[in-house]
């Protein structure tokens, strides 16, 4: 009897083991994370000015992305407030935190964000007198290593009471936020031990100076810099008495250079700011302004016309240049920067835009400090040894020829601000067919010049092909004919910085829809308008009812593919993980994908338009909320990427797993999962 008591003891503790290990099982496969708590408060600058401050409690492991990040990076926090009363006005937009700044490869740019704790503060003025409720709402996204959420709509409330202030004219926003602004800048310096993540930054600044550098020789090697070296080392030749007053002054003479271009890039840096540089980088008219802006640098190179300073400015120059002394050759360094302006302020002015558009403050000054180093170096170094002249190549059409190439590349790089500025707008009027087949017609054009096949207004009779002229000639032909697949939707990964993204395209089905292994899939019974584009010219649905009725009619399962625009784990998948051959194959003929962008901003129609189930009181408002609600009720979680196979009747085929870099693990899913169907 006592054995039996111990028997059926030990059974129900096993019972109960087993209930608990699955039920923490079940949590740990299928659970809404909630990595981010918000707090409200205020705080009082007078009796009518206040700040509403929201404050981020953000889980270990886990970012929240900032208020500001470039064009085709991730969601940013967006925080709105409702004034229907208007018993108050905002002053400016919200301040935070300064955060951490890093280089994300997925999306090819550096991204601001947060971790454990972020700060929002908006300035407000009091229109009205007594208690004030304030409502309002903010929009976020954060992600960790493995998985992102979607972007997710939280109140806040704010409630304070204060005497009523006169309204704020515009004027004195400004000089409001400017004040503000000042005073962060000043508590930034003073901090002795900043917490930020610089390594991206640096990599990033690296870039800007060498690119710069090499910008410089290039601009070395044009009609209008060239021929001045001989004359600048004939100068301090006949001035300097000695051979060290001649190396002094010709020190002076480099840094002089040096000092004057970074002045340039210090100006830009000043007028703009790192915010305002940051909002250019994704604002079209910013996009299309550089664009025109860069179509006439390259027509001037190519010939057309001279971008030149007024005369005036020179003359002017000179005279300050005869003084002689530091100040003299100080003024020397100015005249060269006028006087080559037609051939370096094409190149500078690109230069500041790319290190402008890469939202960094100090980038332009890194950009000028670059190319100035590489013109002062030959400059100084001739001229404090002017027997080196004599290994300088004689100047001749060569000097042209570097110019023209100068003119196409910036042809080249034009159209990158123009496609930018349709990616903005979503025109869809330069899709990467046509930008590619532009590109293609610049480089073929070039290449034909290089072999002597187009002559353009300032070039000399050609009565041979240098070897130089030729092999780049034959490198600029390999490049041309290395983009033609990229019509046909190839990857070019050697450019992939530079076209539209491949699913923005003029083709919804890309061209042809090779099977691996050869055949054609017929697409023609697919509903119009229910299919887009995935990566790798993979058939997906957008609309999770006609990709079931599509796998009903072809008797394929189904992979629900939950993920989001900016969902960098979803984009890691999809790069180093769908390639693989085996795991193509499975995704292209075996199943019926259905991709559900949890961010998709479109309104829903008016039909869909219903009240949140997770959310009481809230209308459901975007395409994305209607996905990420379903994955959240459906199979309890709401994390990107996120994986489901199933059959028609929507019964799970097996476990669905979200982020899964190891292609062998993901392989195996996918074929235990078809197995089944089978």
């Amino acid at each position: 009897m006592k054995y039996l008591k111990n028997s059926i003891s030990l059974a129900s503790k096993k019972i109960v083991s087993l209930f608990i290990l699955t039920l923490v099982f079940s949590f740990a496969n299928a659970q809404i994370l909630d990595p981010v708590k918000f707090t409200t408060s205020t705080e009082a600058i007078d009796a009518s000015n206040y700040y509403l401050v929201v404050t981020a409690t953000i889980d270990e492991g886990w970012h929240l992305y900032s208020q500001s990040v470039p064009e085709d990076g991730p969601i940013p926090t967006t925080i709105t407030f409702e004034n229907k009363s208007n018993s108050f006005q905002l002053i400016g937009k919200p301040a935070e935190d300064k955060g951490h700044t890093s280089f994300d490869k997925t999306f090819g740019m550096d991204i601001k964000y947060f971790e454990n704790t972020a700060t929002f503060k908006q300035r407000i003025r009091l229109l009205t007198t007594g208690k004030i409720d304030i409502n309002g709402e903010i929009e976020f996204m954060v992600c960790d290593d493995s998985q992102c959420l979607p972007p997710t709509f939280k109140d806040i409330n704010f409630s304070l009471q204060g005497k009523a202030g006169t309204l704020a004219s515009t004027s004195e926003i400004n000089k409001l936020v400017e004040k503000k602004n000042s005073t962060e800048k000043k508590n930034e310096t003073s901090e002795v031990t900043p917490k930020k993540d610089t390594s991206s930054s640096k990599r990033g600044l690296w870039t800007i100076f060498f690119i710069a550098f090499f910008s410089g020789f290039a601009a070395l090697l044009t009609p209008c810099v060239f021929p001045m070296i001989p004359m600048t080392v004939s100068f301090f030749t006949k001035q300097s008495k000695n051979k060290a007053a001649g190396i002094r002054n010709a020190i002076i003479y480099g840094l002089s250079i040096i000092i004057i271009y970074v002045l340039l890039g210090l100006l830009v840096s000043a007028i703009f700011g790192a915010d305002a540089l940051n909002a250019l980088a994704t604002n079209v008219w910013f996009n299309l302004i550089f664009f025109a802006l860069l179509i006439v640098f390259a027509v001037s190179f190519l010939g057309a016309f001279e971008i030149v300073l007024p005369s005036s400015w020179g003359t002017k120059v000179d005279k300050q240049a005869d003084r002689g002394g530091i100040i003299g050759i100080f003024f020397m360094a100015l005249a060269l920067a006028i006087v080559s302006f037609s051939c370096t302020g094409p190149i500078v002015g690109t230069l500041l835009v790319e290190a402008a558009a890469g939202g960094n403050q100090i980038g332009p000054i890194i950009g000028m400090l670059g190319f100035s180093l590489a013109i002062a170096l030959p400059f100084a170094l001739f001229a404090a040894f002017p027997g080196w002249l004599n290994s300088l190549p004689k100047s001749g059409g060569w000097l042209n020829t570097v110019k023209v190439v100068l003119g196409f590349l910036e042809l080249a790089l034009a159209f990158k601000f123009l496609s930018n500025a349709d990616l903005v707008l979503d025109l869809h009027l330069l899709e990467r067919e046509v930008f590619i087949a532009i590109w293609i017609t610049i480089f073929g054009a070039l290449a034909f010049y290089l072999f002597g096949k187009i002559r353009l207004p300032h070039d000399s009779a050609l009565t041979h092909i240098s070897v130089g002229r030729l092999s780049l000639g034959l490198i600029v032909m390999s490049f041309t004919v290395y983009m033609i697949p990229g019509l046909w939707g190839a990857p070019l990964n050697l450019i992939s910085a530079f076209p539209p993204p491949q699913h923005y395209s003029e083709s919804p089905y890309g061209v042809g829809f090779s099977k691996l292994g050869g055949g054609t899939t017929n697409h023609a019974d697919i509903p119009e308008g229910a299919h887009l584009m995935a990566p790798h010219d993979i058939l997906a649905f957008n609309d999770y009812d006609l990709g079931l009725a599509y796998a009903k009619k072809v008797g394929k399962p189904v992979m629900i593919d939950f993920t989001g625009k900016a969902c960098v784990n979803c984009r890691k998948m999809e790069q180093n993980v769908w390639v693989k051959e085996n795991i193509l194959k499975i995704i292209k003929n075996d199943i019926v994908l259905i991709s559900l962008y949890v961010d998709d901003k479109r309104p829903l129609a008016a039909d869909d338009v219903v009240e949140s189930k997770l959310n009481p009181g809230k209308k459901l408002r975007f395409i994305g909320q209607k996905w990420s609600e379903l994955e959240t009720i459906k199979y309890g979680t709401n994390a990107q990427p996120f994986y489901v196979l199933m059959d028609h009747n929507e019964e799970n085929l097996i476990d669905p797993v979200g982020y899964t870099p190891n292609a062998d693990e993901y392989f195996n899913w996918l074929k235990e999962g078809l197995s089944n169907f089978k």
